[in-house]
């Protein structure tokens, strides 16, 4: 007697990185300063960050893969651009002089390593959007206020271009809640 398996038909085949379509800057500082590396450290892999972003656009994937798959597509799509944030990020670390040890620096400099108690985990399909667009969001308002609080024009030319990537996410997401 054959025994009947659930499968997940959805392919990933082809799936790219979701981002605005323009080059992103040279990754380079004009100096080393340890300071600007703890602020991205937060960016990297705080609370509000490119790591929380990828394991929770990658969490909701998983979980609407075998109903929705046109939509989960399109998350691991985003979630592939935030993995490029990500790995920008880290090259601006190092050249800053800082390390990439998935620790981010807190105001008074104990460093705190990233834990999966920083995703949001909503029950529905919508929940999730709304979660996913708050927390685009919420980085574009980070990146905004270390943009402010770093004096390298380098650094900052990159931070803008991952800013571009977040507005577009929202535009998308909201798009695929039929928001307008």
């Amino acid at each position: 007697m054959e025994e009947r398996c659930l499968t997940n038909n959805c392919s990933f085949t082809g799936v790219k990185p979701i981002m605005a379509d323009l080059p992103y800057p040279e990754t380079k500082v004009r100096g080393r300063n340890r300071n600007y590396a703890d602020l991205l450290s937060v960016d990297y892999c705080g609370f509000v960050s490119e790591m929380s972003a990828i394991t929770q656009y990658i969490n909701n994937e998983n979980r609407i893969s075998f109903e929705r798959c046109t939509l989960a597509r399109t998350l691991l799509g985003i979630a592939m651009a935030e993995m490029m944030h990500l790995q920008k990020l880290g090259e601006l670390i190092v050249l800053l002089g800082g390390n990439v040890d998935f620790s981010a620096k807190t105001r008074n400099g104990r460093p705190k390593l990233w834990t999966p108690e920083y995703l949001t985990i909503p029950e529905n399909i919508d929940k999730m959007l709304i979660a996913d667009i708050e927390a685009e969001k919420e980085a574009i308002r980070q990146y905004e206020m270390h943009i402010n609080m770093i004096d390298d024009d380098c650094v900052n030319a990159v931070l803008k271009r991952i800013i571009l990537d977040e507005e577009y996410h929202i535009m998308l997401l909201k798009a695929l809640r039929g928001e307008r």
